[in-house]
């Protein structure tokens, strides 16, 4: 292995902690970035954070224009709408406000602004990343949720608007120049959302640590993300202060550090949930994570034995893993069967085929069918 060179990769600057946001205003007249294209959701663009932030920026002198017409699950077209009004009000620079969503588009937006073929020309999954040659606006990323960890990536993923078919936009170009994560601004998340989101970030550090491509430091981070999540989660779902949303704040950020490394199983059953279904992203991963476990138990029992440990399991089998999974999701209201979230027999045969299409199993430790898939579906059901 080590006659071989590899490349390890490391991201952004991060400005964490209580009150960060308050840096913006500062940092974009640092840099003489006046005119901020805020891209965020619908439901962010009406809280009362949101607006104290807004408020803030006019209040340094700042112009600030927001772009809200996102979807949950979000499409190419979002992306073009925002592109349209980053021009016509003349912008100089991005700034994502929120979950997944909203800092896919905001990524997204990023790119195409001096990137104006077809977005899907630059779809990583048939070497789109090459084209991506040109300057790219002043990025700077705020988290809300701590799920996704959207704000340390440099992909997006994006759906077509016809077939619902997720595409991945990928470059270095696109990671954010800074990033402000404000444990406060995930206070009042509900706790459903704060459940799911949480079961995301749980998902990406482990489907990361389990990843078939070489990568010590992820592996690293990602069970340091793992130990932090199972003494978090549950406090900020049922008795949410500080300290739990801060450690989930960072676990997310972590999980998505640590999934350059690839992701796996769980994440291309998720997908076409989303996709086809429109059920929440954290959600779908939540549900499916145990059976997707499951199925990779058998070969990497040590790296299983790992996780147990790192979780305060006494029994460091990969069942006891599973159990623990189907264990917090009951613990912070997360169900058990894909039937509780709308998915009916019916949907399985589509679903297996849209799975097996996706693009995070290839980096799963052990091949995954399609066959596979639908079985998995099956046991989920």
């Amino acid at each position: 292995m080590f006659n071989n060179i590899v490349q390890f990769n490391f991201p952004t600057t991060i400005r964490f902690g209580a009150n960060a946001v308050k840096e913006l205003p500062a940092y974009l007249k640092q840099h003489q970035l006046s005119k901020p294209l805020i891209a965020t959701d619908p439901v962010i663009a009406g809280l009362p954070f949101f607006k104290q932030i807004v408020e803030d920026l006019k209040r340094h002198g700042i112009s600030v224009e927001v772009f809200s017409d996102i979807h949950k699950n979000p499409v190419k077209s979002d992306v073009y709408k925002g592109t349209d009004l980053y021009d016509q009000t003349n912008r100089d620079c991005i700034v994502g406000i929120g979950g997944g969503a909203a800092l896919d588009v905001a990524r997204a937006i990023v790119l195409r602004v001096n990137h104006r073929e077809d977005l899907f020309k630059y779809d990583d999954l048939i070497g789109g990343d090459i084209y991506v040659t040109n300057d790219v606006p002043h990025f700077i990323t705020i988290p809300t949720t701590a799920g996704t960890g959207s704000e340390v990536g440099r992909s997006a993923i994006i759906a077509d608007d016809e077939t619902h078919q997720k595409k991945i936009l990928f470059s270095p170009k696109l990671l954010a120049k800074i990033v402000f994560a404000d444990p406060l601004l995930t206070m009042d998340l509900p706790a459903f959302v704060t459940a799911a989101t949480g079961m995301d970030a749980l998902t990406h550090n482990m489907e990361a640590f389990l990843a078939k491509n070489y990568h010590p430091m992820c592996d690293g981070i990602a069970l340091e993300g793992m130990r932090m999540i199972s003494l978090s989660l549950e406090n900020a779902v049922k008795k949410p202060d500080l300290t739990s949303r801060a450690e989930m704040l960072l676990a997310s950020m972590m999980g998505a550090i640590a999934f350059q490394k690839g992701l796996g199983v769980v994440h291309s059953l998720a997908h076409p949930l989303s996709s086809l279904l429109d059920t929440h992203h954290g959600l779908a991963n939540a549900v499916n994570i145990p059976y997707g476990m499951r199925f990779n138990i058998s070969g990497f029992e040590d790296k299983f034995a790992r996780m147990a440990t790192t979780l305060g399991l006494k029994d460091t089998k990969g069942e006891a893993v599973v159990q623990y999974l189907f264990d917090l999701n009951t613990r912070v209201g997360i169900p058990h069967h894909l039937r509780d979230i709308h998915v009916t027999e019916a949907h399985l045969d589509t679903l297996a085929d849209l799975a097996f299409a996706d693009f995070a199993h290839p980096n799963n430790p052990k091949p995954v069918s399609r066959n596979d898939f639908r079985k998995l579906y099956g046991e989920a059901l």
